[in-house]
């Protein structure tokens, strides 16, 4: 299916201010990006580099007032979510290096913690696909979704206290539950088409049979119109933008996602 994605952000800048963005997309196994557009408003100095999770990142500093900040892209993406029950459990000692930092403990996915309640949650599941699959459907049915209650990140075990949270609240609480029982997650921020309310959007990849899966606690079901803008550990390494000096937080922030039939559409 082809996406048209946009996301659009504006910002009252008081003071010089640095920022690194990370809302290009790149292609991947499950997406191909056809074309994209990227604005910034006034025209700045963009350096544009590739963080430690492949992730394409843009370096720059925002002058003094008004600042905007478009991009668009037309996406090729699956017509289905990949699913794959009874997928095998891969051993710690054959998991390829790139994914054995998703084993660990991490700022906002403190695995370390969950062990006992993660065993408790998947007993009888087959090792692999099915023991994550019951981690989802626990994380459907005991932490209710509340979009828009949260702007701050906050970790498993808070979100575990608070029986709540948003989509990222969600993923980080299903990466520790996956890691406590040795298999990697990562968390993904990207949008989807079709949510409601409309937003940019998180979920989580487990690794198992040798290759990532999606999946999303927020959601009734898996449905098609995933489109990933960045992956990392948590939510620390995937923010769609950090900026350093006094605060600056977005004016306005209006994302969309429309379904398009053809690629010139």
């Amino acid at each position: 299916m082809w996406l048209r994605t946009s996301c659009e952000m504006t910002f009252d800048i008081t003071v010089p201010t640095p920022f690194i963005l990370m809302l290009r997309l790149r292609s991947g196994a499950q997406q191909w990006v056809a074309s994209e557009e990227y604005r910034l408003k006034p025209s700045v100095p963009v350096f544009e580099f590739t963080d430690l999770y492949g992730n394409l990142c843009q370096r720059l500093i925002a002058p003094p007032g008004a600042f905007a900040v478009y991009t668009s892209a037309d996406v090729m993406t699956a017509d289905q979510v990949d699913q794959s029950p009874g997928a095998q459990f891969v051993e710690v000692g054959n998991l390829p290096e790139a994914v054995l930092s998703y084993l660990l403990p991490s700022r906002f996915c403190e695995s370390d913690r969950f062990g006992q309640m993660a065993a408790s949650i998947v007993a009888g599941q087959k090792l692999g696909y099915d023991q994550v699959k019951a981690i989802e459907s626990w994380l459907r049915t005991n932490i209710r979704y509340e979009p828009g209650s949260s702007d701050i990140p906050v970790s498993a075990v808070e979100v575990n206290s608070r029986q709540q949270g948003v989509c990222r609240d969600f993923s980080h609480l299903g990466i520790a539950l996956c890691r406590s029982l040795s298999i990697p997650a990562r968390l993904v921020v990207g949008y989807l088409y079709g949510l409601e309310p409309m937003d940019l959007h998180a979920w989580f990849e487990a690794y198992v049979a040798g290759r990532w899966y999606v999946f999303d606690a927020t959601q009734a079901e898996l449905r098609a119109g995933y489109v990933a803008i960045g992956y990392g550990r948590d939510a620390a390494d995937v923010a769609i933008y950090n900026q350093f000096g006094p605060p600056v937080y977005p004016v306005t922030q209006d994302v969309h996602v429309q379904l398009i039939n053809e690629r010139n559409a």
